[in-house]
């Protein structure tokens, strides 16, 4: 596969969600990359902003299957994996598998899942294997996790702790749509209650496994110069310097951030990386990947400041 067809199957891929959802292009070109990267991705939105919407949409242009698990706080380890069974008739046991053996998985409202079923998603999106019994089950190099969350709502929610979060290429924050655009949300989806039923749109699946596995590989040939690769390592590096930061980003944050910002640029149809893609990626990047300080918190700084002024105070390569 050349980029060309690479950005023809990208492009294919924005014209299915365009048919249902409105605006949010860059949270697309993020969906996009991390598919791309071999990532997963964490939405945070008030309820209502299409984030369940968005990744139905973006899994049925998808040639891949897709299940979804509605996270609950009596949701059980087993009920995400699946379970061995007895069966008396071949007097062995049997495994009746988890709705996470699918290759595209929504995660809706992961937070409000206790710690112990949370951690039953660790293994499969690191590995992309699933351990049941002392038995691995692989779940396949296409596997990819999209998990919502809702910042506002605290009463019975839980957290993500810092490994669980550390397994999402972005967290992505859905912001309400301009005015035009809600406008035409309610012009073309206005006259139900419910939501909108994917069937109605002729969504077509556009891209296989295939033509994944083909547009990953075009990807680890994406050029990233020396000079970029300076500039990544410069960024999260005054992540670990700046006085409103208590822990920085890892150097696993500079190694994603060089993958992702590859597969971002072949989204926009280029085969080499310019700054600009860094800058676009960074903050989704990394904000939940630094801990602010003490202090920070109690001024009411965001994360997203911090990490903007650092990117605005690092030198940009020429």
């Amino acid at each position: 596969m050349d980029l060309s067809h690479l950005h023809a199957i990208t492009e294919r891929i924005r014209g299915e969600v365009r048919k249902v959802v409105v605006g949010q292009n860059h949270v697309v070109d993020l969906l996009l990359t991390s598919l791309l990267a071999g990532g997963h991705v964490l939405l945070e939105g008030v309820p209502g902003t299409a984030k369940t919407l968005l990744t139905q949409t973006f899994a049925a242009g998808l040639a891949l299957k897709f299940g979804r698990i509605q996270f609950t706080p009596d949701l059980m380890p087993g009920d995400v994996l699946g379970t061995n069974i007895y069966n008396f008739q071949s007097d062995t046991f049997v495994l009746t598998k988890g709705p996470i053996f699918v290759q595209v998985l929504l995660a809706d409202e992961i937070n409000r899942t206790p710690p112990k079923t949370q951690a039953a998603l660790l293994q499969a999106m690191n590995e992309r294997v699933v351990t049941i019994d002392a038995k691995d089950y692989p779940l396949g190099e296409e596997f990819l996790v999209v998990a919502t969350q809702n910042p506002i709502e605290q009463q019975g929610t839980y957290p993500l702790p810092e490994a669980q979060l550390d397994r999402f290429l972005f967290k992505i924050i859905i912001a309400y749509p301009s005015r035009d655009e809600e406008r035409e949300i309610v012009h073309r989806h206005g006259h139900r209650s419910a939501m909108p039923k994917l069937a109605d749109f002729n969504i077509a699946a556009v891209a296989t496994a295939e033509d994944l596995a083909f547009a990953r590989a075009t990807v680890s040939n994406i050029r990233l110069s020396d000079v970029l690769v300076d500039y990544i390592v410069d960024v999260v590096r005054k992540t670990r310097e700046h006085a409103s930061i208590e822990t920085g980003a890892s150097t696993r944050a500079a190694n994603m951030l060089a993958s992702a910002a590859r597969a971002y640029a072949a989204t926009q149809g280029r085969d080499f990386v310019i700054p600009d893609d860094v800058k676009a990626l960074a903050i989704p990047l990394m904000r939940h990947r630094v801990v602010l300080s003490p202090s920070a918190e109690i001024e009411g700084l965001a994360t997203d400041r911090v990490l903007g002024d650092i990117l605005d105070q690092t030198a940009v390569p020429r």
